[in-house]
């Protein structure tokens, strides 16, 4: 049987070099570690999150930011042992908390270099970072190694998911994978004197232009489902990266009008515990380059 990590369940047999749909095999790659100031500030701090991307993705959104890596284009391969001791790096630059960037595909390989790190001296949280498509059986393989969970939370329509990220069972499925994060993490806890969080979820959501409609959608499931038991980020930074001739819609940026309507709705529901974003926000600075660093 091959890997069955991700929703997509393509079987290919990574450990013999097969590349997933992910678009890689069992060897880690990496694009980058290093320091990180564009997160939330209670997962940046002062000092940054240790963030570490991967190669490869087993969502490939056609508006990925990151569609460098997400397409397998750059990626340096590493050890599980070079992995351990990248965290510990991070943790000597006075990161606040390892920052893991779409990492499902290399789960197994994660959770062994989370323990080694631990085992020689790795105290920082550890930060899933994700675009919510999740097997909740795969998630569990992370539990007591997670402290935080960063996921995004991207559609309700099937339509909308299957038009933009070939996954029509979406909503299903990352509904499912955040009831899992919950369950390991519980209501989020903070560092009294520097208010970073220690522990706890924060569903991202990326408003995207003409589509305010189904993100009030995801507020008020989110908010239903959730209260003020986890965070909500209201993201305006989508920038359309290339031209998309067949989906007109997604070739302009969100408009101040369509997001402070969504930000609006988030408060007329009672969500209390939320970040949103000022000013102009969708810039290409938010796509660090991935140059190796830190590898």
């Amino acid at each position: 049987m091959g890997c069955e990590l991700c929703p997509r369940k393509c079987h290919a047999n990574r450990a013999a070099d097969e590349r997933g749909y992910c678009g890689e095999t069992a060897q880690l790659r990496l694009a980058r570690a290093a320091l990180h100031m564009w997160e939330e500030p209670c997962i940046s701090g002062n000092t940054g999150s240790g963030t570490v991307f991967f190669t490869g993705c087993s969502l490939k959104c056609i508006f990925c930011q990151n569609a460098s890596i997400a397409s397998s284009l750059v990626g340096k391969p590493v050890s599980v042992e070079r992995l351990a001791e990248i965290f510990l790096k991070l943790q000597s630059q006075e990161a606040c908390n390892i920052n893991l960037v779409t990492p499902t595909h290399f789960v197994p390989q994660i959770a062994l270099a989370i323990k080694l790190a631990k085992e020689d001296g790795l105290q920082l949280p550890i930060v899933y970072n994700t675009g919510g498509y999740e097997k909740a059986e795969t998630l569990r393989m992370l539990e007591g190694l997670v402290d935080i969970y960063l996921p995004d939370f991207k559609y309700v329509s099937s339509r909308l998911s299957a038009r933009y990220s070939n996954a029509p069972d979406y909503f299903e499925v990352a509904s499912a994978a955040l009831a899992e994060m919950f369950t390991q993490t519980g209501p989020p806890v903070f560092c009294e004197e520097t208010g970073l969080m220690k522990r706890g979820v924060i569903v991202r959501h990326l408003l995207l232009p003409r589509h305010l409609a189904d993100s009030k959608r995801v507020v008020k499931y989110l908010f239903d489902t959730y209260g003020n038991s986890v965070y909500i980020s209201l993201m305006n930074q989508y920038t359309p990266i290339r031209s998309f001739p067949d989906r007109p819609e997604l070739n302009r940026r969100v408009s101040h009008k369509e997001y402070r309507e969504l930000v609006d709705y988030c408060i007329s529901l009672g969500v209390e515990n939320a970040f949103i974003q000022e000013g102009e926000t969708a810039s290409e600075s938010f796509i660090p380059p991935f140059d190796y660093e830190g590898i």
